[in-house]
């Protein structure tokens, strides 16, 4: 008889490059610096977050400036210059903020099945603000089995429980298969959270003497008397979901119907709770931080020429922030305000079938087209608590009947040859229109202009053998100015910032050579890239403009953002390691690197100057070991980082960034759980070491020694 072949091995899909590459939008795939974190890995993390989901990728660093906040830095850059999907539709909004902000942490991770990082510029693919990543976020779909017909239901119930914030909260579920081609997924929490314990103070890099100021003034958090306990954090949370998922005949693709809703109460800003300057009582609280996400999408595959798949997909996002801060101690008032943005968003993407015209020459091309409209309400009142008056404020954090149009159509070409080599290169035209009324009483102009660009992406796989593979790749990305650039007053962490009008769009081109050894048991990459970024928008000290009173109320001048005018540049390397060598155990680990520098923002320094809140270097290890009959596991993480000392002169004013900069950590957890499909018990006992820690830019440490506790039941 013939000799039987071997059964192959087959590497766990969230370290198999080819593997993630095929469920990423078109036309993002194999040949990009891309990390998963899969189901499984959120569970076995005890995340507290979608942005804590990210951790342990490779060139990401999570910072947060509140408990009930967090931004994801990918190479260097966050908040306006990276661009978050949740089932290929934004969730970037003309409101985004400058730096880091809170709208990942709006994503309820108990809805996620995945989530892909990818690292460099997307703007090809995924449009404006994919300047140096992209967080795409893919939800849990209902089981459909086909082999089942009439109707089956399972529910699940989830509690869990956090020592270091006493968070208390769990979801209630029901998975619903209604015939042989339906399901429909419902869900729901909630969960409260009290203060944050932490190690205590981080400290400084600096003495008080080499600081030439007494430290206490720039001790972001405040601490309670225990030293551990951080005030300003603690928030409240509900989310609501609904997924129905209907698969048509003979393998013609899916169709989708979603609703997500996020509810968070009472969540401070720690970095402004209180104010350097103000007493223990005054905090920026957001009463509530609100997001509805509603959407159709459908997935085919009509198997004609021009369109072997297709995907559209359409629906409609509001994010809500309610916000107040109480002053009456010390300036007798109560001021707050809230600000509503609706937008509109679609997107189409089609893949061609494959043509050959030579046996060892396969092309096929890839194209489509994205836009949204977006419309902003926004108000702003004073409460003079002594006299009992309340006033509407004259201008709000932004202007009403503000109004924002973003799109663009890309394609892109491929060729494969003799399956060895792949060739890419692609192009979008980008447009992006801005509407915004005039607003005499506070002397804001009307704004009405409008940006255009191209930009263009090549790129080359070669599989040399032996599962090695060198990756090299040009990709451009583009970011008009949105509403926050030019309109927006607000309080940061370095003082009130105004606005800009006259703002320019910033690009960035980058570089990336990554070179990706795959066999069964090892996974082994690393990248080393270059980016050039072209009219950078940072911050710089100004004078306040002669009619803002709230201005010209600071202590301290306000800030502007400016186009720099030089090019800034970014530089860095990542490498990722998953070795699986049998009885059940995987080692992974992560090394990240990034420098970044640019011109100064401050007129007459003409020396290069840190970019704001690179990340140091940092890292990761995980060592698991699963047996997979009976469903337990064991495992430990390390996370760790250097100091940061390399600093920007915004981030030196920043009460952020401790005097001297930010000391590193090593923070080491163990974990322990059971999986089956009835029951399901998991277990972190974080920071075993008990040792301070923060994420550079954050405003908060992370927790002290703990443990969180989850309990998962399937009737």
């Amino acid at each position: 008889p013939a000799p039987v072949a071997p059964p192959a091995t087959v590497p766990p899909p969230e370290h198999d490059a080819a593997v993630v590459g095929e469920r990423l939008p078109n036309p993002l795939a194999r040949d990009r610096a891309v990390d998963r974190v899969t189901r499984a890995e959120l569970d076995e993390r005890q995340v507290r977050s979608t942005p804590d989901a990210l951790r342990y990728a490779p060139g990401v660093y999570i910072q947060q400036t509140g408990h009930g906040q967090a931004s994801p830095y990918i190479r260097g850059r966050t908040g306006q210059q990276t661009v978050l999907l949740f089932d290929g539709l934004r969730i970037n909004h003309a409101l985004f903020r400058q730096g880091p902000n809170q709208y990942l942490f709006t994503v309820d991770a108990n809805t996620l099945d995945q989530v892909d990082v990818v690292r460099g510029s997307a703007s090809v693919a995924l449009g404006a603000d994919a300047m140096s990543g992209a967080v795409m976020l893919r939800p849990r779909d209902p089981r459909i089995d086909p082999t089942r017909d009439g109707l089956h239901l399972q529910p699940m119930l989830r509690a869990r429980y956090a020592s270091a914030d006493n968070e208390r909260g769990g979801r209630v579920e029901a998975d619903a298969q209604l015939g042989r081609h339906t399901g429909l997924l419902l869900g729901a929490g909630m969960r409260k959270v009290d203060r944050l314990e932490s190690s205590g103070s981080v400290g400084h890099l600096l003495s008080e003497a080499e600081a030439g100021a007494p430290l206490f003034e720039k001790q972001v958090p405040t601490f309670e008397a225990d030293g551990r306990t951080q005030l300003g954090t603690g928030f409240g949370e509900a989310t609501a979901d609904a997924r129905l998922v209907h698969e048509l005949p003979h393998d013609l693709g899916r169709l989708a119907a979603a609703a997500y809703v996020y509810r968070q109460t009472d969540a401070p800003r720690t970095d402004l709770c209180p104010p350097p300057e103000a007493n223990l009582n005054e905090c920026l609280v957001y009463e509530h931080q609100n997001r509805t996400h509603t959407y159709l999408k459908a997935d085919l595959k009509p198997a004609v020429a021009l369109a072997q798949t297709l995907d559209l997909s359409g629906g409609w996002q509001r994010q809500y922030e309610q916000r107040r801060r109480d002053s009456s101690a010390t300036l007798g008032a109560i001021t707050g305000g809230a600000d509503q943005i609706d937008v509109w968003g679609f997107r189409a993407a089609g893949q061609t079938r494959q043509w050959r015209p030579l046996t060892a020459l396969g092309l096929h091309l890839e194209y489509g087209v994205d836009g949204t409209r977006e419309a902003v309400d926004s108000s702003g009142y004073t409460e003079l608590v002594r006299v009992d008056v309340r006033r509407e404020a004259k201008r709000a954090q932004y202007i009403s009947g503000s109004t924002y149009r973003q799109g663009g159509v890309f394609t892109e070409a491929r060729a494969g040859l003799a399956d060895r080599v792949t060739l890419r290169a692609g192009t979008r035209y980008a447009r992006a229109w801005v509407d915004v009324p005039a607003h005499e009483d506070s002397g804001s102009a009307a704004v009405d202009a409008d940006w255009s660009a191209w930009v263009f992406d090549a790129g080359a796989d070669w599989r040399i053998g032996g599962g090695l593979s060198l990756v090299l790749n040009l990709e451009q990305g583009f970011r008009p100015p949105n509403l926050d650039d030019l309109t927006g007053r607000q309080l940061t962490g370095r003082g009130l910032q105004i606005e800009n009008p006259a703002l320019d769009p910033e690009r960035a081109t980058t570089y990336e050579a990554g070179l990706r050894w795959h066999r069964p048991e090892v996974d082994a990459e690393v990248w080393v890239y270059h980016q050039q970024l072209s009219r950078l928008m940072e911050r710089r000290t100004v004078e306040c403009p002669p009619d803002n009173r709230e201005c010209r109320g600071q202590r301290i001048p306000p800030i502007q953002l400016i186009n720099l005018p030089g090019e800034a540049e970014i530089e860095g390397l990542e490498a990722m390691v998953a070795v699986r060598p049998g009885l059940g155990l995987t080692l992974r680990g992560t090394v990240a690197t990034t420098r970044g520098e640019g011109d100064s923002p401050v007129p007459g320094i003409d020396r290069r100057m840190p970019l704001s809140r690179i990340p140091p270097l940092n890292g990761t290890a995980e060592l698991t070991w699963r047996h997979a009959p009976t469903g337990w596991y064991l495992g430990g993480a390390l996370r760790w980082a250097n100091d940061q000392t390399r600093l920007s002169l915004g981030d030196v004013a920043d009460v952020r960034i401790p005097f001297g900069g930010t000391p590193g950590y090593r923070v080491f957890d163990a974990r322990a759980g059971l999986r089956t499909e009835q029951l399901a018990i998991s277990a972190v006992f974080e920071n075993l070491g008990d040792q301070p820690n923060r994420t550079h830019g954050s405003a908060i440490n992370g927790p002290g020694r703990g443990v969180l506790v989850s309990v998962e039941v399937r009737p």
